[in-house]
């Protein structure tokens, strides 16, 4: 187990975590409003969906994704990760259509994410 977090481990500098903090504030004023209405505007529900996927999307997909995969491919895999584990929170929070709305939700905040990072390089 510990050399499988090692990668991790030496991803998180302090600037790494800077950068993630500013990615995931991004994700959440994307993620949250939507969360919000197809969970009848439960906080709880909306804020901890991305909360529980995005330190895993940052830090563990680049750091343990082979690198045959490319970037493509690991953030393929790390959205795929997020798309499944978010409709299941959503599911056990009583979210009907839970799958269809974690896709549309992480294509909405992965999309405009990298748009921004592709014009200005955040975040």
């Amino acid at each position: 187990m510990t050399a499988l977090l090692a990668p991790v481990v030496a991803a998180l500098s302090a600037g790494a975590v800077v950068d993630w903090l500013v990615a995931y504030a991004f994700t959440q004023a994307i993620e949250v409003p939507l969360y919000l209405r197809v969970a009848d505007g439960r906080w709880r529900v909306a804020v901890l969906a991305s909360t529980l996927t995005h330190p895993i999307v940052w830090f563990v997909f680049p750091a343990v994704c082979p690198l045959s995969w490319g970037y493509w491919g690991m953030v393929a895999a790390a959205e795929a990760f997020a798309v499944t584990a978010e409709a299941a929170w959503l599911r056990a929070s009583g979210v009907g259509s839970a799958l269809k709305w974690a896709a549309l939700v992480n294509a909405a905040s992965a999309t405009a994410g990298l748009l921004l990072r592709s014009a200005f390089g955040v975040p």
